[in-house]
């Protein structure tokens, strides 16, 4: 059996161990189409002698952008990386500028894009950087068809130059460089290695369900994100059929009709779903309304492993058979596990989700980190609402003196491209440091506290983490987006983005006297006012000098075409202070 030490070993394994039909599917034309193991191993290996004919050498860096999964995207990996050139994956909602500046810092001499509108983006710059050719996956007037590299590479002749390629890959080799969305600043360009990625989802693999056997997989955060696409490798690893959604969009339609077993979310995902799910009880009357909000109330109760008793054990079977049914059927009706990660998930909506059949387990890490540092699993008593788990094997985890969590382990990066001194601040020997801030239980589960640089400073003196307070707020309906400022102001302040659709739904629902434009929902004293009773409720968890004395409505969305969100859709804080510097002066009356 193949022994898997670099990226490029994941296909092969499971051509020698499972060989499946669908090993990834992707929709074209309206119509599923299946890639098995061996076709997706054939296309990668026919990519791999086109590009040695297009003279592409060790350690050259050849850039990928697509707007969504799909079979393409690994293929070209797996095509790229056995050459011994790297994979640089970009983000497809980033601007033209950031382009040019990934594109000219990681020195791309290709690049595959996925349409039209990322190929638009890429010839805006293209001139200004090192990029010999541009190929595209979909058929777009004036490019090349990244199909031209199997006719290119249907001459098998130099097949042995790439076995010879393979052989030279060590895995301690440059992998992939993936450029950090950031929140501040030029992003960072994360270097590493197949070691750093192998080692990681092998030991992550270890938390994951069983997944053996006809299992599928609901494939839709961007693949250009490490924690994606380390689930990709897994899911190889597994014998798993991947199935790539059609977008964020059609998310329910996909899963309804692949009907998933696992998927990875995000948590703005899950309170995206949960908030419809709520405001379709709004349209309910009578016992039907009733029993609605008496499932929801008991799953808010729920704890792991049968710990509520019997009795509720007994309510949680009839609210599973009347309510939460509904809910599964929704996604497919087999949808057993969800991986949470990118930010912190409310606890209750851990409860509610796995009280509803569909385990949400969440972990932690960092594209530095591979990026799994720990992650929940159900079996072996490995679960507690409100961590992200234990770490891995082989990752070590400790808090710093000031609460900081550092890693050490294979999957720390091999640093920052072409920037010696930024990776110097974030080591102190071989343990990273995360940033974060956490602390880790006496069963061993590590808990994320909050941002270290997002923790600040009121002009009393006194320390608020943003964190908590905006994971609170975010539990209401009211609110979609909210971000606590105050740092070295007399007290602490929100800038809230309400959550338009459900705030529209109940001006309907009550006969409020408000408009329905966001700029007049922002600036109504009446939803002012209704926001100020969600506020309320959650000062009352929190010390007098972290809770919210003011805050001020955005008239918008925020997004990530808008700026405000980077494509992990973690808020760009200054960004977004800078965009509502008028609220934030009416705030504090500067």
């Amino acid at each position: 059996m193949t022994e898997i030490t670099r990226l490029f070993d994941f296909p092969y394994y499971q051509l020698e161990k499972y060989n499946l039909d669908a090993a990834l599917v992707t929709k074209y034309d309206g119509k599923w189409v299946k890639t098995s193991t061996k076709e997706y191993l054939d296309k990668a290996n026919a990519v791999s002698r086109a590009l040695l004919k297009l003279g592409v050498k060790k350690n050259d860096k050849i850039a990928v952008i697509s707007s969504t999964n799909r079979t393409e995207w690994n293929i070209m990996d797996i095509g790229i990386l056995q050459t011994g050139a790297q994979n640089i994956p970009i983000y497809p909602t980033i601007s033209s500028e950031d382009y040019e500046y990934v594109l000219n810092h990681s020195e791309a001499i290709y690049c595959f894009v996925s349409d039209q509108e990322v190929y638009d983006k890429v010839m805006k710059v293209k001139d200004n950087t090192s990029l010999k050719e541009v190929y595209s996956f979909d058929n777009i007037e004036n490019c090349k068809h990244y199909s031209e590299l199997f006719e290119l590479g249907k001459d098998d002749s130099n097949q042995s130059e790439v076995e010879e390629r393979k052989k030279a890959v060590l895995p301690s080799d440059l992998a992939t460089i993936i450029y950090t969305s950031g929140t501040t600043g030029k992003p960072k360009g994360v270097m590493l290695s197949h070691h750093n990625i192998t080692s990681n989802a092998l030991d992550a693999s270890k938390r994951l369900p069983s997944l053996e056997g006809d299992t599928r997989v609901l494939s839709f955060l961007p693949i250009c994100h490490i924690f994606e696409r380390v689930l990709i490798y897994i899911y190889q690893y597994a014998g798993t059929t991947v199935y790539f959604a059609e977008g964020l969009d059609k998310i329910g339609d996909n899963a309804k009709e692949i009907k998933p077993n696992l998927m990875s979310v995000v948590p703005r995902l899950l309170e995206k779903v949960f908030d419809k799910i709520m405001a379709k009880a709004e349209d309910l009357s009578g016992i039907k309304k009733a029993l609605f909000y008496w499932a929801v109330q008991l799953g808010e109760q729920w704890e792991p492993y049968g710990r509520n008793g019997g009795l509720y054990n007994f309510k949680l079977k009839i609210a599973n058979k009347l309510i939460f049914s509904k809910w599964r059927a929704a996604l497919g009706g087999e949808l057993a596990t969800m991986v949470s990660g990118s930010a912190a998930l409310q606890p209750r909506l851990t409860r509610i989700f796995s009280a509803a059949g569909m385990q949400v387990m969440q972990g932690y890490g960092l594209t530095e980190t591979s990026p799994v540092v720990s992650v929940e699993m159900y079996a072996n008593n490995l679960f507690k609402v409100g961590s992200v788990g234990k770490p891995i094997d082989n990752v070590e985890v400790k808090i710093a003196d000031d609460g900081e969590i550092l890693v050490k382990g294979p999957n720390v990066m091999q640093g920052y491209y072409k920037d010696p001194i930024k990776t110097a601040e974030v080591m102190s020997g071989d343990f990273f440091h995360t940033g974060d801030k956490g602390e880790i239980d006496e069963d061993g589960f590590l808990k994320i506290t909050g941002r270290k640089k997002e923790m600040f400073k009121t002009s009393g003196g006194k320390y608020v983490i943003p964190t908590l307070l905006e994971n609170e707020l975010k539990q209401s309906r009211f609110i979609e987006q909210v971000m606590v400022v105050g740092e070295g102001e007399k007290m602490p302040a929100a800038l809230i983005q309400p959550n338009f659709e459900f705030v529209s739904d109940w001006i309907e629902r009550k006969e409020k006297n408000v408009g329905n434009s966001q700029k007049e929902i922002a600036e109504s004293p009446i939803i002012q006012k209704r926001i100020q009773r969600e506020v309320d409720k959650c000062n009352k968890k929190f010390g007098k000098w972290e809770q919210i004395k003011r805050f001020e409505l955005t008239p918008d969305v925020w997004s990530i075409d808008g700026g405000h969100l980077t494509p992990t859709m973690k808020m760009k804080r200054d960004i977004i202070k800078n965009i509502y510097s008028d609220l934030y002066n009416k705030i504090y009356e500067i």
